[in-house]
């Protein structure tokens, strides 16, 4: 079972397992209580996506958080992301997920529609797209872009290239090529 979680293969789960059952007292019984907590509490925000305990999440339900913008997000690890920075005052959107025509996943399986919606009766101004820069996420922001097209909102994107502290001998092509076109004058 623990192989199945993203990020352990068959050994580095068989060392957690082994390591959960050598601390089953300070570690595995507490962990135990703690997933069967999150099991019973956890769920979905109806509006944005997130995971919290109540039916709209403490971002959606703050009166302190800027309307007017949403940063759109492929999943919640990445709206996390986002909050750790501490860079965006606004509210978000989880997607669930790219775009895909090798997965089969279509617009109607993402939470797009809701996005549409949101934009509609919240007043929105601008969605912030920060999808990843992977063919998937360039093509489901190309088609969120084509969709908002007849609403009245501004659509950017997260700005791609170079990262701080980067250097160019270590970069991939890719990341070089969007750089040199997202450049910017000093």
């Amino acid at each position: 079972m623990m192989a199945k979680l993203p990020g352990l293969g068959p050994r580095s789960a068989r060392r957690a397992v082994l390591h959960l059952i050598k601390k089953r007292g300070s570690v595995l019984t507490p962990l135990s209580d703690v997933m069967q907590t999150v099991a019973a509490t956890a769920r979905e925000c109806l509006n944005c996506g997130n995971v919290g305990t109540a039916d709209i999440c403490d971002i959606c339900d703050s009166q302190k958080r800027a309307t007017g913008e949403i940063c759109v997000v492929e999943d919640v690890s990445d709206l996390w992301a986002m909050e750790r920075g501490k860079a965006f005052g606004g509210r978000y959107h989880v997607l669930g997920g790219t775009l895909s025509a090798l997965d089969n996943v279509g617009p109607d399986e993402l939470r797009i529609p809701k996005l549409i919606d949101r934009i509609k009766s919240e007043g929105i101004t601008e969605v912030i797209l920060a999808l990843n820069a992977t063919i998937d996420g360039v093509t489901t922001s190309h088609y969120i872009a084509d969709e908002l097209e007849t609403l009245d909102v501004r659509v950017t994107s997260l700005a791609q290239g170079v990262p701080i502290g980067g250097e160019l001998d270590y970069l991939d092509d890719g990341t070089i090529q969007a750089a040199l076109k997202a450049r910017r004058q000093l």
